[in-house]
């Protein structure tokens, strides 16, 4: 499939993959500060944002995609950063060409992801609606933040329930749930009954690899993202306190200084 991709800034390369739902809009986090010094590319996953399908597809098929995007834009080398969903296919990625990567960064993620999210009741998804309309038409009130936010959903995606991590919500989060098509979900859902792990098979990835979690995180937890990082030969690990699966929204600022500090120590990782 020809993906819809958002092209920032120039430089060398970085691939940076969404996770579920999402969109190449919701990587700005990343994207935005890092094409100050490289070229990133965030693209609409199969059945995400703008590349839309209503046939049934395997997870598979994201992994050919991402590479024929790639030959697209004749680019031979590139540094892989995925988050949740995105992660795992950044690893797939790495093990099927491994001179095509030069290092990873695995944002929330996991070679055997595991859960601990407690059951929804009816409740949740009433104060979840409620508060993802008001923070729509008023990003970051935190009397809805206050009254709502922390009764729904997002007290499981969310720790701090900071006005930054809601603006977020509002302006990326909203739009990449209602462009992921029912084709995505089966996708997921399918894979997530196979079962999923690649613990195994880390140990041929010798590029550098850095490996960030929420301590809070209950969609894929630390303690997985953690048993990940240590079986990567040549991995950096870091676990953020009180944030949780959507912690690049609630401390930005910190994520990003780590991911360049660690692209400073490894100057190897972005030259052609």
């Amino acid at each position: 499939m020809n993906l819809n991709v958002e092209l920032k800034g120039q430089g060398f390369p970085i691939l940076c993959l969404h996770g579920h739902p999402g969109s190449a809009q919701a990587m700005s986090v990343f994207t935005n500060p890092l094409s100050q010094d490289f070229l990133t590319l965030a693209p609409d996953l199969r059945g995400y944002g703008k590349s839309r399908t209503s046939e049934d597809f395997a997870m598979s098929d994201h992994l050919e995609d991402l590479e024929t995007l790639l030959d697209r834009f004749d680019i031979r080398r590139c540094l892989l950063l995925g988050w949740s969903l995105g992660g795992i296919l950044a690893l797939e990625l790495l093990l099927r060409s491994p001179d095509r990567f030069s290092g990873l960064i695995l944002i929330g993620s996991a070679a055997r992801p595991a859960g601990n999210h407690p059951p929804t009741a009816w409740q949740d998804l009433l104060y979840t609606g409620i508060a993802g309309i008001v923070n729509w038409i008023r990003p970051g009130w935190q009397w809805n933040i206050n009254t709502f936010g922390r009764r729904s959903l997002f007290r499981y995606l969310l720790s701090q329930h900071n006005p930054i991590a809601y603006h977020y919500l509002a302006s990326e989060a909203l739009s990449a749930y209602f462009n992921t098509s029912g084709a995505a979900n089966r996708a997921l859902s399918q894979s997530l009954r196979e079962g999923y792990n690649r613990l195994e098979d880390l140990s041929k990835i010798q590029v550098p690899s850095l490996v960030l979690a929420g301590s809070n995180d209950c969609h894929i937890t630390a303690r997985s993202s953690q048993e990940t990082a240590q079986a990567l030969p040549h991995s950096q690990w870091r676990c953020y306190e009180n944030v949780a699966h959507l912690f690049p929204w609630e401390i930005p600022e910190l994520v990003l200084k780590d991911i360049q500090q660690w692209i400073e120590a490894h100057p190897n990782l972005v030259i052609e």
